[in-house]
């Protein structure tokens, strides 16, 4: 690689690097003790063959502090295993087991099963969804509920701490907050209302009634395979504020167990992670290589402008790491390493989508 593309390369890796850096300092933060929240909360947990986890979910749910007014909402969509016995055995009349019934023609899954739940929040409150892979600390709720009260947001987006287990959970998991803290101008992004100015994770959200229904809710991204950005987006369409926050201290998930789940996980909805197109996906992974790959590449074969640009991704990695509550030493050093596998897994993505192949627990996808 020439010296000229591995410091223009290199540029465009100290730039991300102090990015991330600004949104360090920007990213909204939850209060350390949340006032009570003074109207109904209701949280939805969508759930398909999940005996293992929901279990868990809703001990830590119901522990929350501060929300006098909490519902719980199950909906089961379509379980094959004992999940629908765990949540009856629950003993705590909060709790509500829904029956997702069949998937309307056009919908996918889990934004059916989430509006289903959704529907059952009729006065004035705060719609809280959470994915059955998460933990949530007792003070969560009530936090997520007072970021959306103190700076007028229709969505937040708390971003759980990635638990990884494993070196190639490792390696991937960060990644998705390592993103967004590198590119997405977060103060921006929250004054401005064009939709692709947003991002979100579907593990863990809250969103005020209203907001919800300005934006038509999970029936606009019906059939979105990244409903979780696609909702955020639909919100900022419908005249909205929507935002990720600081979630380390609120929320974990493990989301995967092991390269195996990642690659099945990755598979079905990878090819659409930017803009819900398969080029766009391609086009920005291969950007996102160059910058965080050719300069390290370089740096071994002896370029100065390489090794500044290796420094400024594993820097850039590290500040996200710490902020999103990803360990940071030594998993920053092997950046590189991170983007190509994650690469792996959009080939792998790209690939089934290109042959219709893609599932997701018995279902088809994309």
């Amino acid at each position: 690689m020439s010296g000229p593309v591995v410091r223009v390369l290199s540029g465009l890796a100290v730039a991300g690097a102090a990015h991330a850096c600004v949104n360090a300092v920007l990213l909204r933060r939850p209060p350390a003790s949340p006032p009570e929240v003074r109207r109904p909360v209701t949280v939805v947990v969508p759930v398909r063959d999940e005996e293992a986890q929901v279990g868990g979910c809703l001990a830590a749910v119901l522990a929350s502090r501060g929300v006098p007014d909490l519902r719980v909402v199950v909906v089961d969509d379509g379980s094959t295993d004992g999940t629908a016995g765990v949540v009856r055995a629950v003993a705590d009349p909060r709790v509500r087991l829904v029956p997702a019934g069949g998937v309307p023609e056009g919908w996918l899954g889990k934004p059916h099963a989430c509006w289903v739940g959704a529907q059952t929040l009729t006065e004035d409150g705060v719609l809280v969804f959470v994915d059955a892979d998460v933990r949530l600390s007792p003070d969560a709720v009530a936090a997520a509920v007072a970021l959306l009260d103190a700076h007028g947001l229709d969505l937040v987006s708390p971003w759980p701490r990635p638990v990884a287990g494993t070196a190639a959970e490792r390696l991937v998991q960060p990644l998705s907050p390592w993103l967004w803290m590198t590119t997405l101008p977060l103060r921006a992004a929250e004054r401005s209302r064009r939709p692709s100015l947003t991002a979100a994770n579907g593990q863990f959200l809250a969103l005020t009634r209203r907001g919800y229904l300005r934006a038509r809710g999970h029936a606009a991204v019906r059939d979105e395979v990244v409903e979780d950005v696609a909702l955020a987006r639909a919100v900022k369409r419908a005249g909205g504020r929507a935002v990720p926050a600081a979630g380390a201290a609120l929320a974990e998930c493990r989301m995967y167990d092991g390269w195996a789940a990642m690659r099945e996980g990755y598979g079905k909805s990878l090819w659409a992670s930017v803009g819900g197109s398969p080029v766009a996906s391609a086009a920005a992974a291969a950007v996102l290589t160059a910058v965080g790959v050719v300069p390290p590449l370089a740096a071994l074969g002896g370029s100065r402008a390489g090794q500044l640009g290796w420094a400024a991704g594993v820097a850039g990695r590290a500040v996200s790491a710490a902020v999103t509550g990803s360990r940071v030493w030594p998993d920053a050093l092997a950046h590189p390493v991170s983007l190509l596998a994650l690469d792996v897994l959009l080939v792998r993505s790209l690939a089934g989508r290109r042959r219709g192949t893609l599932t997701w627990r018995g279902r088809a996808v994309g």
